[in-house]
Formats: structure tokens, C-alpha cells, sequence
């Protein structure tokens, strides 16, 4: 099955991995097919595993061990990226973003309102189970609402990718026959 896998804070601050390292990384784990798009965290492999849990769990910890710090791990598969990215409830207007937010699970329902109490004319949220998307319309800098913020409200981690750059995983990476 094919499988992307959404890394946290890789290449921010002291957290520097090249994608080749990553490869080999993600080859050692007995995956096949790995790739990597853009140098921000982004990997896609081919994995006998169906259970996501373990198998998130096992990247994490393989991880750790061999950077050094902790990379927390988001696994969507081929079929859930593209119901992702079709299912972005947001149109883009000139000099706005739309942004997916990765969840390991679905914010509570308190944590999903708080998020909701922080709109404005900038930002506007939607909560559909694992991923928030988050419309910002203006660049993501000029916001007042940040990554941190979504981590603290949501009270989990969470990592953040553009929609355009989902839409063109997508592309690349379309659902193989029968998943």
C-alpha cells in the first residue's frame, strides 16, 4: 500500500535532515518505493502494513533513534491524501492560502470549538476528523494565528502542509488500482 508520511518540524530550526537521509531512513525501515518531495518532511513509500498505529509508532521510534530527536509521524494513505485534498471546503482568492493541519486523531469537541472561537477576518478554519483546514488570507507570516497556536488549542501535535503542494502529491502519487 502505498503510504505519505508527514514528518513534524523537519528542516525547521536545528532539525536539518537531507531527503537522501531520510530515503535511506525510511529504506532501513524495509519500506520500498521511497521518495521524497520537497525538502520539508514529506515521504511516500510502498508498506505491507495496514494498521496505522504500529506502524506510525515504528517510524517514530526508528526515527529518534537515528536523527536524535523525536519526529512525530502523520500517515495518510494514497486514497485518504486524495479525499483530503478534494474535500477542501476553502476557494482561494488572490494572496490567500489554504493549509492542512495532519492530526494523529480528531481534536475533542472543546479543543474543535476553541479552534472555531479563533476565526477572523484572516483566518477561517474547518474541522473534518484528522485534518483541520485552515484558510489564511494573507501569507501565513502576517497571521496572527500560527502552528503553535493550532498545537496549543487542539492540545496535540499537528504539522501543517500548503494545498498546493498536497495537490501536487496527488498528481504524482495517485491511488494505485484497488486501494
Amino acid at each position: 500500500m502505498r503510504t505519505f508520511a508527514f514528518l513534524r518540524a523537519i528542516n525547521v530550526g536545528r532539525r536539518t535532515v537531507r531527503m537522501e537521509r531520510l530515503r535511506e531512513e525510511f529504506t532501513a525501515l524495509g519500506f520500498s518505493g521511497v521518495e521524497t518531495f520537497i525538502a520539508s518532511g514529506n515521504v511516500i513509500f510502498e508498506s505491507g502494513a495496514v494498521k496505522e498505529k504500529p506502524l506510525r509508532e515504528r517510524i517514530e521510534r526508528h526515527l529518534h533513534g537515528n536523527l536524535g530527536f523525536e519526529v512525530t509521524t502523520f500517515l495518510r494513505s494514497s486514497s485518504e491524501l486524495t479525499n483530503i485534498v478534494n474535500r477542501c471546503p476553502f476557494s482561494t482568492a488572490p494572496g490567500a492560502s489554504v493549509y492542512v493541519a495532519f492530526l494523529a486523531v480528531a481534536p475533542e469537541t472543546r479543543a474543535a470549538k476553541d479552534l472555531m472561537a479563533c476565526q477572523s477576518q484572516t483566518d477561517q478554519f474547518h474541522v473534518h476528523n484528522r485534518e483541520i483546514y485552515w484558510l489564511c488570507r494573507t501569507t501565513m507570516s502576517d497571521s496572527k494565528f500560527s502552528g503553535a497556536l493550532l498545537e496549543k488549542i487542539l492540545r496535540q501535535p499537528a504539522t501543517i502542509r500548503n494545498l498546493t503542494t498536497l495537490q501536487k502529491l496527488t498528481a504524482k502519487y495517485p491511488p494505485l488500482p484497488g486501494t
